[in-house]
């Protein structure tokens, strides 16, 4: 059973590590409009669960083009 879905990785199209870029790519939206509701988000929840998540995604997501699935 194979899915037509690209696998979530960070993205070339980056402005820091690729994270916001990569989960744009995976659900096909605008990159700018991930980091705008990213940015969003995190400011709304007090900034540093934002910026914790996001490092936890830039050591776990794979770099595109690294060969991970």
């Amino acid at each position: 059973m194979t899915s037509d879905k690209p696998r979530l990785k960070r993205s070339h199209d980056r402005m820091i590590a690729g994270v916001c870029g990569g989960i744009a790519e995976w659900l096909g939206w605008d990159p700018t409009l991930v980091r705008l509701l990213y940015i969003g988000i995190s400011i709304l929840s007090a900034a540093f669960p934002g910026i914790l998540a996001y490092l936890v995604l830039w050591f776990v997501m794979p770099k595109a083009g690294s060969g991970a699935g």
